[in-house]
């Protein structure tokens, strides 16, 4: 089995392992890349985390998560903008290749997505000069439309390429199977990614029908209803030659195996789906 070119997001393992311990074993199993979590590297302090992926000498494909930019009030919104500072410089301590944008959906008591989107734009051109400051791209992560009210009001690749656009160079896109590949305009948007050079990551998982749960229900690989050598196919024409990244949030299934089972599947499926 073949690891070159695989990260495992760690929050597939997050209720097996602290973060040492999962870095150790994507170590242990010839894994070279993973991307953390903030609360993840909060539990154990930034120096030990950065320490034991630097003594495993894996890298760091990204780091999660920046974003939830709207607010309601002016403070609300000046509160992100140093949280995300703070977690750019946390991003850059580790080394990590970006920090991944879960941007955030309406604020409280609002129905304005315009309103909320435009708090975005207006967020991540705060953060940009501070983001370019320490080296770290921002990735913007379209989420699937069923998070639009509280999570993410960026719910396509072409909304995000269009901000990112607007902002300049250092600011990307994280594309995530489980959030776009209902998309009809996928194919041409990921193409549109490539040539403007702006894949700053790509994770997968699968989409489980039935899904038990819209958050925590993620299928591994080849469990679920996604076209995954498509979407290989797409991301490899535009020229993306970065990991990919496995992330699955699995309340019922993958968080209640054993945490190297889980990593010794996500191997195979890998090998299985992509090669």
């Amino acid at each position: 089995m073949k690891t070159e070119g695989l990260s495992i997001n760690l929050a597939t393992v997050r209720q097996q392992w602290n973060l040492p311990e999962a870095v150790a074993a994507c170590a242990k199993l010839g894994i070279s890349y993973v991307d953390p979590w903030r609360d993840q590297v909060a539990a154990v302090g930034l120096d030990t985390a950065g320490k034991a992926i630097k003594d495993n000498g894996l890298k760091v494909s990204g780091y999660c998560r920046g974003g939830m930019f709207p607010a309601a009030d002016a403070a609300g919104r000046q509160a992100a903008i140093d949280d995300n500072k703070r977690a750019l410089d946390e991003a850059a301590a580790l080394g990590a290749e970006c920090l991944v944008l879960v941007v955030g959906g309406l604020p409280s008591g609002s129905r304005d997505l315009v309103a909320a989107r435009q708090m975005v734009q207006d967020g991540l051109a705060a953060i940009l000069p501070h983001a370019r400051s320490v080296g770290v791209p921002l990735a913007i992560e379209p989420l699937h439309p069923m998070y639009a009210g509280d999570r993410a009001c960026v719910n396509t690749l072409k909304q995000a390429l269009d901000m990112a656009g607007q902002l300049g160079d250092d600011v990307g896109v994280a594309i995530d199977v489980y959030h776009v590949w209902w998309d009809p305009e996928i194919e041409a948007q990921i193409a549109r990614a490539g040539r403007e050079k702006r894949i700053l990551g790509y994770h997968i998982c699968d989409w489980l029908v039935p899904t038990r749960d819209l958050l925590l229900d993620r299928g591994m690989p080849g469990d679920g209803v996604i076209d995954l050598p498509r979407f290989r196919g797409l991301i490899e024409a535009a020229g993306y030659k970065g990991p990919t990244e496995i992330e699955i949030f699995s309340a019922q299934d993958w968080w209640t195996r054993p945490g190297e089972e889980v990593l010794k599947t996500c191997i195979a499926r890998y090998n299985d789906t992509f090669r």
